[in-house]
Parts: structure tokens; C-alpha cells; sequence
């Protein structure tokens, strides 16, 4: 009876390996000349790898090796695929314990151009977002429904970007969430596996900051008991270059470059002081952070430099969680942007349910822009005309529907242009605006 038991145990543990199926995924993450990522999401324990191929070589197949899915892992995985080849694209399929997932849509990677000393800057477009709240009746507050328009997600799939990079709030924790590390992963979970998104996820590489609802509670800062865990989530769930920089290895800081353009990716949260706290030095982004961007910006040489940040930093209005609130840091920040004459300076920030462009004059004479997108299926905020009277708004740009932006860099290497242009969750276009990148340079 003893061999028949174990007999039982061993079939019934191979019935269930089979069972497994792909919870959540494929997710591009990102992509480098010869690198990428792919995460993806099981639905319980099993063994996972991915097939792929040069698409001009198509009868050589390559795999990963194995990784296993675990509970402690949220039953996720993040393939880090290289040594590849600059320029190509890759077909590429999963298998979860050595069956291949069928999915509705084809599979591709690709990897980065080589263009330095060779041609002209290749031409981009990528979306930004922020704010993506899933409903989830047993845990919503009563009443009517914050999220909604999910079809947005297939409107920027439609787009076909070159990448997307999430303003933070990508994610909303509840109340029921943020005090265990299960309730975390769950919240992750239900989000990630919206089908609508989907599509989304496996056509371009995405990239991703945080924000209060990611990190914790409404409005939390560095006093959220819980960060260790939301950041650990967060690495589990988004496949970024890094989770922390050197100076600042605390926080989710990160950094890219696509074509002549680079991004700075700032944590907002793990450095900020209280916004209701009185004593003690006042910070948003911490002193090791802010001088690791000073430091970084300086020494880049792309003609747009994107900060991207989930507070607001240009808005002068106060009452929000604007970088304004912070003013020293402010001042420091815009300081040394105008004293060490960086030029080409663009903040990409979300937060606020709508979204607009904020632009501001140095004294040198040169221009810099805060472009903040919001919301993407979170709950508007209607009334910002009325209520958010921001001196530094193109007014035109304000928009207080769900809605994503579309950001374009074209042009030749020495005069290249930044269009910008806004969709609502169907996808019809509601405005454009372009910044060229003469305007980003100090002018005396």
C-alpha cells in the first residue's frame, strides 16, 4: 500500500505540473543592443523557457535555460536573453513544463540599432502613462466604479510603439493589500492579468517607475513600514535595467538610452519626507539621488534627456503632491540644470489624473518642459481646470479624460523635434504639440 500511495502522489503531482498555464505575459522589458527581457507569470509551480530565433536565420533555434516559478517569486520569472545581435528581431515562444502556450498573437523581440558612427539617430515613438486602476469589487471602496475604459490598452497597442514607459500608479493597493506581502502579490496579480492588456504587453518593451499607490498607501513616503516588500514586488513584476543606482541602491532608479535620447527613472517615494512633517530636512528625492541625476545629466550628451517622475516637478501649484512642496530640492534641482547649462532637459511625470505640459524659462534663456500623463483607467480629475490653476500650463494640453500620450522623435541629428499627441482611450486624437530641441538650449 505504501508503493501505491506514493505511486498516487507522484501521478496526482504530474497531473497538477500539467495544469499549469500562463497566468499573466509575455511582457517585453527591456531591450539593449544585445539583450532583452521577457517576463512572464504562471499560474502555479512549473518550469518555464522560451524558444527563439534570428528571423533571418529561421531553421536556428536557440533556448533559455530552465527557470523554475515559485510561490516566494509570485509564480513569476524574468528572462535576461543575450549575447544577441544589434538590429535583428527575434520570433520567439514559451513553454511551460516543455509545452509551448499558445497565444492569439504572434511573439517578437528586438534588439536596439547600432546607428553611433554609422548613420543618423533612428527615429522613435513611445507612449506614457499613468494611473491604471483595475476594478476588483470585493476589495473597491462601495459605490461607482473608479476604473474603466480598459480598451484603452489595445488603443496604444494599436499604436505600436517602440516602447512604453508607466508613470507609476501602475498598480492601485488597497487598504486590504499593503500590510502583507501575499495581499501585495495578489494586487500585482489581478492587475497584470487584465486580458485587455495583454496584447500590450508582448509587443513592446516596457519600462516603469512607481508612485504612492505602487509603494504603498495614498500619499506614502520613506515612514511606509512595508517598502521592503512593495519594492521586492516590484522587481518581481517589472523587468527594468536596475532597481536602484549605485548612489541611491535603495529605490527603483533606473536608467536607458534609445537612439540619441536618454532616461533618467526616478523614485519619488522612497526618499520622501512626510508631507505633513514639520521638522527634520525636507526631501523628495533625497540628497544621493538628486546629485546621482545632476551628475548623470551632465555627463550625457542625448539631445532629450527624459526625467521621468511620478510627482509633478514644474507645477507651482500647491495643495498636491507637486514637487513644489519640496522647494529647496526644487530650486536645487532647476539650479543646477541652468548653472551647469545642461541642455535638452524633459520631465515625464503622472500622478495628477489629467494630463498637460508645463514649460518654464531659465534664466539662461533656455527652455524645460514638464509633460505629465494621466490617467489611464483610473477615475479623471474632471474639475482640474478649476481647481489646479498652474501658471505654467499650455493650456490647450489640459485634459481631463483617460487618455495616453504619444511621443515621436524625428528629425536630424543636430535639429531634432518632439512631437507630442494625445489620445483618449478609443483612440481618437484630442491634440498634438511639438518642442524642438533648439528651444532646450541655453540661449546666452
Amino acid at each position: 500500500m505504501r508503493h501505491l500511495s506514493i505511486a498516487y502522489g507522484v501521478g496526482l503531482s504530474l497531473l497538477f505540473s500539467q495544469q499549469v498555464s500562463l497566468q499573466a505575459g509575455p511582457m517585453l522589458g527591456y531591450a539593449q543592443y544585445r539583450e532583452v527581457a521577457i517576463w512572464l507569470q504562471t499560474t502555479g509551480p512549473a518550469t518555464v523557457k522560451i524558444e527563439y530565433t534570428d528571423t533571418l536565420y529561421p531553421k536556428v533555434k536557440y533556448q533559455t535555460s530552465p527557470q523554475h516559478t515559485t510561490e516566494e517569486r509570485a509564480y513569476t520569472a524574468i528572462f535576461r536573453i543575450g549575447p544577441l545581435q544589434p538590429g535583428r528581431v527575434y520570433a520567439y515562444a514559451i513553454y511551460i513544463n516543455d509545452k509551448p502556450v499558445k497565444l492569439s498573437y504572434p511573439t517578437y523581440f528586438r534588439t536596439l540599432s547600432q546607428w553611433k558612427w554609422r548613420s543618423a539617430p533612428p527615429n522613435f515613438r513611445f507612449v506614457i502613462g499613468s494611473c491604471a486602476y483595475v476594478n476588483d469589487s470585493l476589495y473597491d471602496r462601495p459605490g461607482e466604479l473608479y476604473g474603466g475604459e480598459y480598451e484603452i490598452f489595445q488603443s496604444i497597442a494599436n499604436q505600436k510603439p517602440d516602447f512604453m514607459l508607466w508613470l507609476g500608479d501602475n498598480v492601485y493597493l488597497r487598504e486590504s493589500d499593503w500590510n502583507s506581502f501575499s495581499g501585495i502579490v495578489a494586487r500585482y496579480t489581478h492587475t497584470r492579468s487584465l486580458p485587455q492588456m495583454q496584447p500590450l504587453l508582448s509587443i513592446c518593451p516596457h519600462y516603469a517607475i512607481w508612485d504612492d499607490h505602487d509603494f504603498g498607501p495614498n500619499d506614502s513616503d520613506r515612514g511606509f513600514w512595508a517598502k521592503d516588500w512593495t519594492k521586492r514586488a516590484f522587481t518581481y513584476f517589472w523587468a527594468n535595467p536596475s532597481y536602484g543606482v549605485p548612489q541611491a541602491p535603495e529605490g527603483i532608479s533606473s536608467f536607458f538610452e534609445w537612439s540619441d535620447v536618454e532616461f533618467f527613472l526616478l523614485d519619488c517615494r522612497t526618499y520622501r519626507a512626510p508631507n505633513k512633517r514639520i521638522t527634520g530636512e525636507r526631501t523628495m528625492l533625497g540628497k544621493a539621488q538628486l546629485e546621482w541625476l545632476i551628475d548623470a545629466l551632465k555627463s550625457s550628451r542625448a539631445t532629450f534627456k527624459f526625467v521621468a517622475c511620478g510627482s509633478q516637478i514644474l507645477s507651482t501649484t500647491t495643495g498636491y503632491e507637486n514637487f513644489i512642496n519640496y522647494p529647496e530640492e526644487r530650486e536645487l534641482l532647476l539650479k543646477r540644470i541652468e548653472e551647469e547649462r545642461i541642455p535638452g532637459v524633459i520631465f515625464l511625470t503622472g500622478d495628477r489624473h489629467f494630463s498637460e505640459i508645463s514649460v518654464m524659462k531659465l534664466g539662461n534663456g533656455q527652455k524645460i518642459y514638464d509633460i505629465t500623463a494621466s490617467p489611464l483607467t483610473a477615475g479623471p480629475f474632471r474639475g482640474a481646470s478649476e481647481k489646479d490653476k498652474n501658471p505654467l500650463r499650455i493650456e490647450r494640453t489640459l485634459t481631463t479624460q483617460r487618455n495616453f500620450l504619444l511621443l515621436s522623435v524625428t528629425g536630424p541629428e543636430r535639429s531634432r523635434q518632439l512631437s507630442i499627441k494625445a489620445y483618449d482611450s478609443k483612440g481618437t486624437l484630442l491634440w498634438e504639440e511639438t518642442i524642438h530641441s533648439r528651444e532646450l538650449q541655453p540661449q546666452d
